[in-house]
């Protein structure tokens, strides 16, 4: 079975992110293949992005410079997958969620595992351009995305019992939720036979 971690990338009052967490972690639990657990922000206060190669103290057990970005690291370290909900922000991801990703930092927590996106928006755009970057992002963080879920109008992409209005969003979220399975599956298998080096590691040492 795979760990599977939802990360609820909005931590303003009244967010929406609440609405699509409630109908997506069942549907995710529903498969059988995960083991989920919702990360939200809101319950991790992390500091203003600031590490550095001197910050992160022993490179194989990483302090850095706030205990909760030790922690963070560790967390996100313990999953074989993802989904990131986010809503859009200025045609972006909120600057919480990327503060959270650049915080896993030196830890390679995301590297080589499966990612997938929800976004959502109270108009037409469906949160597309903060997912475009997400995927941009979460690439150089050496993640593999697959193809996300979009909720627009999402005030209305509920009922009263939290199921979507739209037949077409429990189709789309379980396509996404079956692509994140099978290539989380594969890089879970591929990984315990053995890893390079992260990219970077391997570049830093070849210019020395």
């Amino acid at each position: 079975m795979l760990k599977l971690q939802i990360i609820v990338g909005s931590t303003r009052n009244g967010r929406n992110a609440d609405a699509v967490l409630r109908w997506l972690r069942p549907l995710a639990e529903a498969r059988g293949a995960f083991e989920v657990e919702t990360l939200d922000l809101r319950d991790w206060p992390l500091p203003f992005f600031q590490e550095t190669i001197a910050s992160v103290g022993d490179f194989k057990d990483p302090t850095y410079s706030d205990p909760i970005v030790k922690r963070w690291n560790n967390k996100i370290k313990e999953a074989d997958a993802y989904v990131i909900i986010t809503p859009e922000y200025n045609h972006s991801l909120p600057a919480v969620l990327k503060n959270a990703i650049d915080s896993v930092f030196f830890s390679f927590a995301f590297r080589q595992k499966s990612v997938a996106f929800v976004g959502y928006s109270i108009g037409v755009g469906a949160g597309v351009r903060a997912v475009e970057h997400l995927n941009h992002i979460m690439l150089e963080a050496e993640a593999l995305p697959v193809r996300a879920t979009l909720i627009p109008f999402v005030t209305n992409a509920f009922d009263a019992e939290g199921k979507p209005t739209n037949p077409l969003l429990e189709l789309t979220g379980t396509v996404m939720l079956e692509d994140v399975a099978w290539l989380g599956k594969a890089l879970k298998t591929a990984r315990a036979e053995g890893q390079l080096l992260p990219a970077g590691l391997r570049l830093r040492a070849a210019r020395k």
